[in-house]
């Protein structure tokens, strides 16, 4: 099953309609998507709005994307209660979630630490139907799953994979350098991509790849392919894309974005508000000068 963790995932975007998730455009979304040369979908990860979304939404999300493809499906699955974690994740397993993305606990802040991520992951691998990829986004979360703690979880048969996403690319080296081969290491930002799979990533969950799928994954196979001079030179190209529906203007910004190239975005669940005229007028220069749209 492992060996299906390469190349990239788009992490999808839930699409709503006055309020509720609006499944027909997200068949619309996947099926274009399908039509792309992507590894699979990740489901309600941070772009997907994860935390504004009902269990019985997130089963929703997973039946209905089931339904329109056959490629890898990871499900956010991951939540602070253990026993919460495990329940919802054997429940993604039976809608079709082939792989479960676990982001780390994070509201006892100042208790986050090797021990209790020990604790966490290896008793939700232990209990759940599919395997477990590591979810580290301190960004949103506060908390940073260090080095040495992944190195040992990534011993346990059930935990396959590392999703980073701290845009620190030695990171990957150093743990790359220390798990066995079968761990595999997934980027979690398409700014590091390119220096990420130098450190030994071998797939990216990119934001950006809602939008630009085609960019990411040439970036990707010209990596492969050794052409690292065409692989920087999209990768740069792509970087000021990636910032702004990221950091700078968040899941509103990646909607809007997939608005102007003929995706479904719509707008983001309150309390995340949509982007204001000017902040579209940027972002349209931004995927103008970026060669996305004309």
């Amino acid at each position: 099953m492992t060996d299906i963790l390469k190349g990239i995932y788009p992490p999808l975007t839930t699409p709503f309609v006055d309020d509720e998730v609006a499944t027909d455009q997200l068949i619309k979304n996947v099926l274009r998507y399908e039509t792309k040369i992507l590894s699979g979908y990740v489901l309600f990860g941070s772009n997907g709005e994860s935390a504004f979304l009902t269990k019985e939404e997130k089963l929703k999300i997973i039946r209905t994307t089931r339904e329109q493809t056959n490629r890898t499906i990871i499900a956010g699955t991951g939540l602070d209660s253990i026993k919460e974690t495990i329940s919802l994740t054997n429940e993604a397993a039976e809608f079709g979630a082939n792989y479960a993305l676990i982001i780390s606990p994070s509201f006892f802040k100042s208790e986050m630490k090797h021990r209790t991520f020990l604790n966490y992951y290896l008793k939700v691998a232990e209990s759940v139907m599919i395997p477990v990829i590591i979810y580290n986004v301190p960004k949103f979360t506060n908390v940073n799953i260090e080095t040495e703690t992944i190195i040992e979880l990534a011993s346990h048969p059930n935990i396959v994979a590392l999703k980073d996403s701290t845009e620190n690319p030695s990171r990957i080296s150093e743990i790359a350098a220390n798990v066995h081969t079968g761990f595999k290491l997934i980027i979690g930002t398409a700014s590091v991509l390119y220096s990420a799979l130098s450190g030994g990533a071998v797939a990216g969950i990119l934001a950006l790849a809602n939008i630009a799928p085609d960019q990411c994954v040439q970036i990707y196979n010209f990596f492969r392919e050794q052409n690292f001079g065409k692989a920087l030179e999209l990768q740069n190209r792509m970087i000021p894309v990636n910032k702004a529906v990221t950091s700078k203007f968040g899941v509103a910004g990646l909607k809007a974005a997939m608005d102007m190239l003929g995706y479904f975005g719509g707008p983001p669940r309150l309390p995340l508000e949509p982007l204001n005229e000017s902040q579209l007028i940027e972002l349209k220069m931004i995927l103008k000068k970026a060669q996305l749209i004309e």
